[in-house]
């Protein structure tokens, strides 16, 4: 066994440190016993991590019963949805570099030999994957699960629709205030990752297909013992993996990403998800080319319809059978990689069966022959944006109208509001992205607004910021290059027409190039919005979401 904390406790030159740890209460019987850091983001906030202390009590009770020596530390956690239409989404996906950074820093300093990463919500899982696959120490994940559905009088709620989408329903003047107070007492009636497909659940149960959560972390509901026996699972398995030496790139292979993106394309989910992986590979010294994503999606049927695209909930994906469901209905197509449990990817494919053919269908009775989200590129995105086209009709996957330009996201919902767009419009939402927003805004106000009033058939929305996983209609994010840039969609004037053709992969601006050129000599960028502080810090730093919007040093080609 490869001890890291030999560093801290060995050698009569460690005396100090080894009284430092004495003074946390351990024994000088533990010395030599694997430290484990348990990263927990706990926070009173995030509804996603409320109920972490007592996950935290069982991962401590394992890691003990294991051999190890448990040690909580914390991280910051942004709720998407609280901070979402407002100035605190500028935070949430920079966030993601801040907890990478943070547990890299607790595990470097404190010589730790392993890692049990306690998350659940959209930024937050994705960091801590990085953290795991920079470090390339044995690290386990467990995500806190999801949350259970709402309930008013008989009918089932979850947050995005009846609450974002409720509100565009009462400015379109088809729901009451009164309806939508109802409806925002119910809709999130606990701990837990809001309910449907959206980027938590999405990064959960693609952790679980990784590899790097035990079997059933992904899907396992909030508060359930089932969620507590994993916890206690993670904790003893991750004091096997120090012993045997299974770091984290051992397990985050580029096989396992490849499975990582075949699952996504199946269930359809959030487009953030192609971001955050991009990411974790960089990370993990994978290279995983944006095209890869596009690639595997034409070969792999959707064979999920969870909300926000169909009616069904989290809560009915894990009764199916959760990830080793969708693993074992795509047991053909998917690569063997080991994972954290042991067993591989295979093996779980093989053992677990679904317990149903609608939830989790097999792959001949498809929802749709081919994956969830797809790469566009054209003249207005040379390097690619991302379309979450499970979301979309049939009506919306060709789609031409003309251009209306905004500047911000602001500038867009008071347009809506105001009842200023209508049929045949393509909302243009530009300087929100990586370097521009900074930070890519979600635009799910914008976008649950449109559904809402019943433009979602009619209307079309494009930006070089990102949208939550909650986001229906057909919605083009991640164009690349940004505004901010100088990329194309910062040349779109009011009234241009733009074609999408989302079968034939398409995003196009249809605008001569010489006036495309001439507009080009007279574009000049703007100042960026954040002079002071993290933020100016992350936007000298980011690359493109072309790229997963990581940070590089000022040296360094971006």
């Amino acid at each position: 066994m490869k001890r890291i904390s030999k560093r801290i406790t060995e050698g009569i030159d460690r005396a100090p440190h080894r009284a430092l740890l004495h003074a946390t209460g351990m024994d000088p019987s533990q010395l030599g016993e694997p430290l484990v850091g348990i990263a927990s983001s706990f926070s009173d906030l995030v509804p996603g991590h409320i109920g972490m202390r007592e996950l935290e009590r069982f991962i401590e009770r394992g890691i003990a019963g294991g051999g190890g020596v448990p040690f909580v530390f914390g991280l910051p956690a942004i709720c998407d949805g609280i901070a979402m239409g407002h100035r605190g989404m500028h935070f949430s996906l920079p966030s993601r570099e801040l907890i990478a950074d943070s547990v890299e820093s607790m595990a470097e300093a404190h010589a730790l030999d392993g890692l049990v990463l306690l998350t659940n919500c959209d930024k937050i899982t994705p960091g801590m994957l990085m953290a795991a696959a920079r470090l390339d120490i044995p690290a386990i994940v467990i995500t806190a699960g999801p949350m259970i559905s709402g309930r008013l009088e008989m009918r089932r709620l979850e947050m995005v629709r009846d609450t974002f989408e409720a509100v565009g329903r009462c400015w379109g003047g088809t729901m009451t205030e009164k309806e939508v107070h109802a409806l925002e007492l119910e809709a999130c009636p606990g701990p837990g990752a809001c309910q449907g497909l959206y980027t938590a659940n999405s990064m959960s149960i693609l952790t679980e297909v990784l590899g790097m959560s035990l079997p059933g972390s992904g899907t396992a509901l909030a508060a359930s013992a089932r969620k507590r026996r994993i916890a206690y699972r993670s904790g003893v398995e991750i004091v096997r993996l120090i012993r045997d030496g299974v770091s984290a790139r051992k397990i985050m292979t580029p096989a396992a990403f490849h499975n990582a993106i075949r699952v996504d394309m199946a269930m359809g989910g959030s487009t953030n998800t192609i971001l955050h992986l991009l990411a974790i590979a960089s990370e993990a010294l994978v290279r995983l080319p944006l095209e890869k994503f596009d690639e595997i999606s034409r070969k792999i049927p959707q064979i999920v319809f969870i909300r926000p695209a169909g009616e069904h909930f989290l809560e009915d994906l894990d009764a199916a059978g959760g990830v080793p469901a969708l693993l074992h209905r795509l047991k053909d197509k998917i690569e063997d990689n080991p994972t954290v449990s042991g067993l591989r990817v295979k093996e779980i494919a093989r053992k677990f069966c679904p317990y149903e053919d609608e939830v989790v269908r097999p792959l001949n009775k498809a929802y749709r022959p081919d994956g969830g989200i797809a790469i566009l590129r054209g003249n207005l995105a040379p390097e690619g944006a991302v379309v979450k086209k499970a979301s979309v009709s049939n009506k919306m996957m060709r789609f031409t109208g003309k251009a209306r330009v905004f500047n911000s996201e602001e500038e867009a919902s008071l347009a809506i509001k105001a009842k200023r767009i209508k049929p045949g419009d393509v909302l243009v939402i530009r300087y929100e992205g990586p370097k521009g927003g900074p930070g890519m805004r979600e635009m799910l106000e914008p976008t649950s607004a449109i559904v809402g009033m019943g433009l979602s058939d009619s209307v079309a929305l494009i930006t070089d910021g990102r949208f939550s996983g909650g986001t229906r209609g057909p919605c083009l994010g991640h164009v690349s290059p940004e505004a901010q840039a100088g990329g194309p969609i910062a040349l779109v004037q009011p009234g241009d027409r733009i074609e999408i053709d989302i079968p034939k992969r398409r995003l196009e601006l249809k605008v001569d190039p010489k006036v495309l050129a001439e507009r080009r000599k007279k574009w000049q960028a703007p100042p960026l919005r954040f002079q002071r502080g993290w933020l100016a810090r992350y936007s000298a730093l980011v690359t493109s979401a072309s790229t997963g919007a990581i940070l590089h040093p000022p040296d360094q080609k971006r």
